[in-house]
C-alpha cells in the first residue's frame, strides 16, 4: 500500500511541475530525482529491507505503471488529467512571449530547436510547439526543409 501511495504522489508532482520538468533533464534536475528516490526509499520499504520485500516493491511498480499506461490509453479523461497539452510558442514567424514565459522556456534553448530544425530564424517559421513530452516541435514555413527530417530537440531548462 505504501508503495502505491508514494507512486501516486511521485505523478502528481511531476504533473504538478509540469512537462519542462519530464521532457528535459538538467544537471540540477538529474539531482533533484534521485534525491526524491532517495529521500522517498524508506517511505515505501518502512522497516523491510528484506530482498522478498524489494521484489514485491519492484513488481508493484511495474504493474502500477503498467496499468497506468494501459488506462491513459483507454480512458481520455484521465490522460487529460495526467498529461499537459501541447503549447504553441511561435506562430506565423512571431514568438508568443507569454507562453514562453508561462512554460519558463529559455531563448537559447528555443533558437537552439530552430537551429536543430534547419531554421535560422522564428520569422522562417510557422509553428514552434513545446510538446507534451518537454521537446520542441517546428513547423517551416513552405518552402523551408524540404527532404530533411528533422530531430526532436531536448533542450534544457534555464536556472
Amino acid at each position: 500500500m505504501r508503495t502505491i501511495i508514494v507512486y501516486g504522489l511521485f505523478v502528481l508532482a511531476l504533473r504538478i511541475f509540469g512537462k519542462r520538468e519530464v521532457g528535459q533533464f538538467t544537471l540540477f534536475d538529474l539531482a533533484l530525482v534521485l534525491l526524491a528516490a532517495n529521500a522517498l526509499q524508506p517511505a515505501i520499504t518502512g522497516p523491510d529491507n528484506s530482498v522478498l520485500g524489494g521484489a514485491i516493491i519492484i513488481t508493484t511498480m511495474f504493474l502500477l505503471n503498467l496499468g497506468v499506461s494501459v488506462a491513459r490509453r483507454r480512458m481520455p479523461f484521465l490522460r487529460r488529467l495526467l498529461e499537459s497539452e501541447p503549447t504553441v510558442v511561435a506562430r506565423d514567424g512571431r514568438w508568443i512571449q507569454r507562453a514562453i514565459d508561462e512554460q519558463e522556456l529559455d531563448d537559447a534553448d528555443l533558437e537552439a530547436a530552430l537551429r536543430e530544425h534547419g531554421v535560422a530564424r522564428v520569422q522562417d517559421t510557422q509553428l514552434v510547439v513545446l510538446e507534451q513530452d518537454g521537446s520542441i516541435s517546428v513547423v517551416p514555413k513552405s518552402g523551408g526543409q524540404k527532404g530533411r527530417r528533422p530531430r526532436r530537440f531536448r533542450g534544457r531548462k534555464a536556472r
